[in-house]
């Protein structure tokens, strides 16, 4: 039973998350903002959703039980929670499940992203693990953060090639990014 309530609440975030999405995209696309690292995204939303299912799935099918560490690991996703809604709100409507560049904008280093470039992809990669492992499901927690992490390994670079490319970005992080 909790597992069904705590995956039906993080679904029902992610969703919300689409809509809140799909509302920032029409605007930065109305202000002439394009798409970067199209081809890559069905494969993105393809991951994510075998995510859930196998996630279900595996504790289901496999009969899991809650972990021994199910406090830790609870304590730990809703601080990574937290840290999702700090990206989030710090981005404010460029925020995207997308990769959409606005030309010429002002690149947002406030919040989680005056420490790091990518908080929101760390939110990603520890959600990805903690969620399996709370119900034991260690095949889908670590097969999906290897599957993660390899997707990452193309869109960070597609995502950084854009926005050094179009905004200013490379000066907001010239302390972080190597000479090109």
């Amino acid at each position: 039973m909790l597992f069904f309530v705590l995956i039906s609440l993080v679904i029902i975030q992610r969703l919300i998350e689409v809509a809140i999405a799909k509302h920032n995209e029409k605007r930065m696309l109305a202000q002439g903002a394009y798409e970067v690292g199209a081809s890559h995204y069905p494969y993105m939303v393809t991951m994510h959703v075998c995510f859930f299912i196998s996630l279900i799935v595996e504790v289901f099918i496999f009969d899991r039980a809650i972990s021994p560490l199910f406090p830790l690991f609870l304590l730990l996703f809703i601080f990574v929670q937290l840290l999702r809604v700090w990206c989030l709100a710090s981005l404010g409507s460029f925020w995207n499940t997308k990769i959409i560049i606005l030309p010429d904008a002002n690149v947002v280093k406030s919040g989680p992203y005056t420490l790091m470039r990518h908080p929101n992809y760390v939110v990603v990669c520890l959600e990805i693990l903690l969620l399996p492992f709370m119900f034991q499901a260690y095949f889908t927690g670590i097969a999906f953060t290897l599957l993660n992490l390899a997707m990452l390994s193309v869109r960070i670079p597609t995502e950084e090639k854009a926005l050094i490319e179009a905004t200013n970005y490379k000066d907001k992080f010239k302390k972080k990014i190597s000479a090109s």
